[in-house]
């Protein structure tokens, strides 16, 4: 599994956001996809909404292959 940590200067970011961010992502629309095959989890937990917001210390994971851990810059 390939796994990051993105860190945010925010008190939170979008999920779709994130992605773009992370660089899985090229553009917003193709969150879509996953979300519908259900491949994306908050914490464990699958994720619906493509603006769910991430906050520090939450991770998300897409499938068993990327792991992303999002923490606030100090």
């Amino acid at each position: 599994m390939n796994t990051e940590t993105i860190s945010i200067h925010t008190d939170y970011i979008q999920l779709d956001q994130l992605l773009k961010y992370a660089n899985i992502l090229a553009t917003g629309g193709q969150i879509k996809e996953l979300l519908a095959e259900e491949l994306i989890t908050l914490n464990g937990t699958i994720v619906t909404e493509k603006r769910k917001k991430i906050y520090p210390n939450d991770v998300v994971s897409i499938g068993d292959e990327i792991s992303i851990t999002v923490v606030k810059e100090a």
